[in-house]
């Protein structure tokens, strides 16, 4: 794979977690929990502000960007925060192991941009019970 295909992959990444994540969202109050409110819409956020980095990224690289699906699949079991909790700590488990593709695939001018953003999600893992990881991204070094 192609430094511009990770950066696809990526991309289409973005895209499900920013739907997933307002599907998230809807399913909390900031007055009945504040704390997962405020990480559900600051990760909204630096997702799109990824999606449209990414973007402009490719379009720079003469690449025409990937589109967001028409939906994606949206978990069922959204009726406690627990589940919401775990589903967007699933997102952005799954953004990681993009990120860290990208990492690997990534020229060595490049990659700094792709350890900045594994290492963002390592850290907002956090933020939905996540516990950290030697090798974030990585499930085959997760016991090291």
């Amino acid at each position: 794979m192609t430094y511009t295909d990770a950066l696809q992959a990526v991309l289409a990444g973005e895209h499900a977690a920013i739907y997933v994540y307002g599907a998230l969202g809807a399913q909390t109050s900031q007055s009945g929990a504040p704390d997962l409110y405020a990480a559900l819409g600051e990760a909204y956020e630096t997702h799109r502000a990824r999606r449209d980095q990414l973007t402009a990224l490719l379009r720079d690289l003469g690449t025409t960007p990937v589109p967001a699906e028409p939906a994606y699949e949206l978990p069922t079991d959204l009726g406690s925060i627990d589940a919401v909790h775990r589903h967007a700590l699933e997102v952005e488990r799954s953004c990681a192991a993009t990120y860290a593709y990208l990492v690997a695939s990534s020229p060595s001018a490049e990659r700094r941009f792709a350890v900045h953003l594994l290492v963002q999600t390592a850290v907002r893992e956090l933020a939905f019970r996540g516990t950290p990881e030697t090798f974030p991204g990585s499930d085959e070094h997760a016991d090291r």
